[in-house]
């Protein structure tokens, strides 16, 4: 198939939220160092989850440890580094999609998004031929770029792009068998990320991304006064509620939470940036904060701690914060046992409105800040993705839980594997795509590619065992989930930091 050149764009300077709230966050004051002494069961005092958007492994890492290097920022892999299930040669020459993948370099940073709902995802799998890509979750056109070649859905960056990422995962520890939960946007990859769970949804009013109470779509949250269309509310547990029977810190950090003002008594999240290509693109969406779905840990107001001290307890924040006071309780001290971290959406990554650029910027500025601060020596970043956006990946998922809904289209016409659904409930099958995951910290292991199955839930049920919470219950996916450790060493830490610039992802003189 002939194939057209993507629209390049120059890749201009761009602010990073880290830059803008390091300086600090007025009217608020500094509190005394927390010792979060809440024991647990490995040396991991402090996780900071760093929850992108919208990218499959294969987009990502198909070819790593190999990068072209004929532009961008060169990457040579260090001797001895393990190779990953990825882009084989037969893959990249004689693809059965009837479309080879081809290198996006850095040029080629924004690119279309992709169809990443429930069904089109089973669709292109094709009952494990993976070869319907192009027909099912391929986009053709949107703006920016307003043209978008054919085959652009089976498309992969390499280490000259997605430069910060590939030098962590040669320091640190990354998988390359991590799954998505459950196929689908955004909605359900964040409340299985806090729940393992997408049962339990009450649509404020009847809507088409919810069936039986189970949500599949990408609903904004009832409980958050910046959302806008079709909205649900969750019920059930969440991992919040379970940090919080045991008094164990935690913070949900986002970009954009605080308003900008108010319409009719009514807050609004009105800021923006600029990404690389020049658009200005709103910072918050509520659908990527999965507690505002939650009476019980939800802030509608988008109210702000009454002090710094407030931070990972209970308040009148309720948990829920803007992103500039994460970084503010890395300065003073105050950072909670648990951190759930998100981007502004410029910078999460999410095809569309976001890029691997800007990506970059944000991950670095926040890890190098992390590393340098007092809290290094007994954490754990984790950075992974909310879903695949529907792009193309070679590795057909296991089904460990099955649906038989109108909705579901992996193994026949309303069929997604076999047998009965954990809890009865339907438009739940999984796992879904595969996507990255790394961890960083000084009990990562070194230049590791591991290989255990996991899923998002596995960041749940590592929280859950370290601090020895329990189990969410109710059908939720952390019973089945895969164990993180091995991308640990708990006995030989390395507190080697590896600090990287913003700019171009290689390690700062």
């Amino acid at each position: 198939m002939l194939r057209r050149p993507l629209i390049t764009l120059a890749v201009v300077g761009s602010a990073t939220i880290a830059s803008a709230t390091l300086a600090g966050v007025t009217g608020v004051s500094a509190a005394p160092v927390v010792n979060n002494s809440a024991a647990t069961t490995s040396p991991i005092k402090h996780v900071v989850v760093l929850f992108q958007e919208n990218v499959s492994f294969d987009h990502y890492f198909g070819t790593y440890p190999h990068a072209t290097n004929t532009d961008g920022n060169p990457f040579t892999a260090k001797p001895g580094t393990p190779s990953v299930n990825g882009l084989t040669h037969a893959l990249l020459t004689a693809n059965p999609n009837g479309v080879n993948p081809e290198r996006l370099s850095a040029a080629q940073a924004l690119t279309c998004d992709q169809d990443h709902d429930y069904t089109p995802e089973q669709q292109a799998m094709d009952g494990g031929l993976m070869d319907k890509f192009p027909e099912y979750t391929e986009v053709e056109s949107c703006s920016p770029p307003d043209l978008a070649p054919p085959g652009l859905v089976m498309d992969y960056y390499d280490g000259n792009t997605v430069t910060a990422l590939w030098n962590y995962a040669q320091r640190f520890a990354m998988s390359d068998n991590d799954f998505d939960t459950e196929f689908g946007p955004s909605t359900p990859g964040v409340l299985n990320l806090v729940s393992g769970q997408t049962h339990g949804a009450v649509p404020a009013v009847l809507a088409d991304v919810t069936d039986n109470g189970t949500d599949y779509g990408d609903a904004d949250p009832t409980y958050d006064e910046c959302s806008s269309g079709s909205t649900i509310a969750m019920t059930g547990t969440n991992i919040g509620n379970l940090l919080n029977a045991k008094h164990v810190t935690w913070g949900w950090f986002q970009g954009g939470f605080t308003p900008t003002g108010q319409t009719n008594g009514t807050v609004v999240c009105g800021a923006a940036h600029t990404n690389v290509g020049g658009a200005s693109v709103s910072d918050y969406s509520a659908h990527h904060n999965p507690f505002e779905y939650y009476a019980s840990t939800a802030n509608p107001a988008h109210l702000p701690p009454a002090s710094e001290a407030e931070i990972g307890h209970n308040g009148q924040a309720n948990h829920q914060y803007d992103l500039s006071y994460f970084y503010e309780s890395l300065t003073h001290g105050n950072l909670p046992a648990v951190s759930f971290v998100k981007a502004p959406k410029y910078e999460d990554g999410h095809a569309g409105y976001s890029d691997p650029i800007d990506e970059q910027t944000y991950l670095v500025n926040t890890i190098n800040a992390i590393e340098q601060s007092r809290f290094w020596k007994s954490t754990a970043i984790i950075i992974t993705y909310d879903d695949s956006d529907g792009w193309y990946d070679q590795v057909m998922p296991p089904i460990v839980n099955s649906s038989t809904s109108a909705e579901d289209a992996l193994t026949g016409t309303g069929q997604c594997g076999t047998g009965t659904p954990r809890g009865g409930f339907e438009d739940r099958c999984g796992y879904g795509q595969r996507l990255p995951l790394l961890v960083i910290s000084p009990y990562a292991r070194e230049n590791s590619v591991d290989n255990s199955l996991t899923d998002t839930t596995s960041i749940l049920k590592f929280i859950e065992n370290n601090w020895s919470l329990g189990r969410i219950g109710g059908g939720s996916f952390d019973a089945l989930a895969g164990s993180l450790n091995g991308m640990f060493n708990f006995h030989h830490p390395i507190l080697r930091r590896l600090i990287l610039d913003p700019t171009t992802g290689e390690p700062a003189a």
